[in-house]
């Protein structure tokens, strides 16, 4: 049932919307939502669908990213809900639902110790600009699509049933200065469409990014967990704070 409601709002929102409607259609959901069109790169009659304005692009400049190579900037806008310590390979998703790490990461993670590492988890509304970016200069070493269901990933759904690590998501594998971290982007209700910059698949050779550099983007609200070994990372900002992307998180704490 929960796919087959993403899959019709998915066709929905590829339907084209005649021109005259797209600007009054855009700003009524803007003013529903509390999106902000001021920063919009393109005029709003410019995106045929309501799926084209969703993954709109901003303005040059509209997200910029800290020089200091020590902070660590969010990748994506949204609210920080939580930034835990990995123990025993668990995360608290909320109000006693915890989760393994190993099972949210899909087996991307084995071999690699993650004990006393940090996972920042960030809600992203429907509001929010949905591109998600490198939050530091690395190569993505991987790509790993894990199945799952489509529950709703609003924080309120968060505190009564265990979502994140059921959830159908995309799992980036990315090799920095610091080692290897990973950014997991969950699907959702109505999130049926994970796109990867380079495609879907895995690279036959690791691909560069540059801070700020576009990664992925979703196709309807949804979740990104960022997670750090042990040692790199230290957050800087409490929970519950909405923030933009390129706002600093936390400091690393270690260098290579």
């Amino acid at each position: 049932m929960l796919r087959t409601t993403s899959h019709t709002v998915g066709w929905l929102s590829d339907r084209r919307v005649p021109r005259p409607l797209r600007g009054p259609l855009y700003r009524a959901w803007a003013k529903a939502t509390g999106s902000d069109l001021e920063e919009v790169l393109l005029p709003l009659e410019e995106h045929p669908t309501f799926a084209a304005f969703f993954v709109r692009r901003l303005r040059r400049r509209a997200r910029p990213f800290p020089t200091d190579p020590d902070v660590l900037p969010s990748p994506v806008d949204g609210t920080l809900l939580s930034a835990e310590v990995v123990r025993e390979d668990l995360l608290l998703q909320a109000k006693g639902h915890s989760y393994r790490v190993q099972d949210l990461l899909g087996g991307a993670g084995d071999g690699i110790d993650l004990e006393g590492g940090r996972a920042l988890t960030l809600y992203l509304a429907p509001r929010d600009y949905h591109r998600i970016h490198a939050p530091e200069d690395a190569r993505l070493a991987g790509i790993l699509h894990v199945d799952g269901t489509r529950y709703s990933v609003r924080p309120s759904v968060l505190a009564r049933r265990a979502v994140l690590d059921r959830n159908e998501r995309v799992v980036l594998t990315m090799d920095g200065q610091r080692g290897p971290h990973f950014l997991v982007l969950v699907g959702a209700l109505n999130v049926g469409r994970i796109r990867v910059v380079g495609g879907g698949a895995a690279p036959a050779s690791p691909i560069a990014f540059r801070r700020g550099d576009e990664l992925a983007r979703f196709e309807m609200g949804s979740t990104v967990v960022v997670i750090w070994p042990r040692g790199v990372l230290e957050p800087t900002v409490e929970t519950g704070r909405a923030i933009r992307a390129g706002t600093p998180l936390g400091r690393f704490s270690s260098r290579v």
